[in-house]
């Protein structure tokens, strides 16, 4: 395995941790890139500009993106949290390749949006569906990452950091063998599956939320048509 090409694929790649291209993130996909496993353009937050650079990288042929894996996005984007929908599920934390969100068990989460890379791996484990994909405003765009080449590579660079530091923190885990239950550690998925049973508790727990909150709504519609 040359190791020096995998570091340089890896380095063009948007460091998102996404896995829009079917591999559980940029390293493995840059490594899959470079053993010919993997085509060049599966990569859909890197867009064009970043198949042209593999492909210069490669000297292979570039090619359109295949959209099979995703859509580039226009705007840069972070996860949103509806705090007042929000059960604390702990689901999106667990999800996050790079720790960008925080909260307790059965408390409110937010998310950083200085360290969120908008790869919307949040979204569909959320049972409130409280969670949105929304465009960085002006201000955070030049905190977080301009649109200055420069400013995108080194929040590709703390990405990375972030998820490397996730996944030696989830090894350790692993390594002394800490069995605490979710509601007092948070361990991911893939290396603690959330029983059948607490998601299935969870999930009703948010349905009775939300239809409790449609009640109130409808109530608070009706009193004030009244009140008209």
């Amino acid at each position: 395995m040359d190791k020096l090409l995998i570091d340089q694929i890896d380095d063009i790649l948007p460091q998102t941790q996404c896995r829009k291209c079917s591999f559980i993130g940029c390293r493995p996909y840059a490594e899959a890139i470079a053993e010919g496993r993997a085509d060049i353009n599966q990569c859909p937050p890197g867009g064009q500009q970043g198949i042209h650079r593999i492909s210069e990288l490669l000297g292979v042929p570039a090619k359109p993106l295949d959209t099979t894996y995703g859509f580039p996005r226009s705007n840069q984007v972070v996860a949103w949290i509806d705090e007042h929908l929000c059960i604390g599920c702990t689901f999106c934390i667990q999800s996050c390749p790079v720790d960008a969100i925080v909260g307790a068990a059965k408390q409110m989460h937010t998310v950083i949006a200085d360290e969120c890379t908008g790869c919307d791996l949040c979204v569909a484990p959320c049972p409130m569906d409280c969670i949105r994909m929304i465009p960085v405003d002006k201000e955070i765009t030049d905190s977080v990452s301009s649109l200055v080449d420069v400013d995108r590579k080194q929040a590709a660079e703390r990405a990375r950091s972030r998820y490397q530091f996730r996944q030696q923190r989830l090894a350790h885990i692993t390594q002394v063998g800490n069995k605490i239950h979710t509601e007092e550690f948070i361990q991911p998925p893939e290396d603690n599956q959330v029983s059948a049973e607490v998601r299935k508790k969870t999930i009703i727990a948010a349905a009775l939320k939300r239809a409790a909150a449609i009640r109130v709504h409808a109530t608070n519609e009706s009193n004030f048509r009244k009140a008209k």
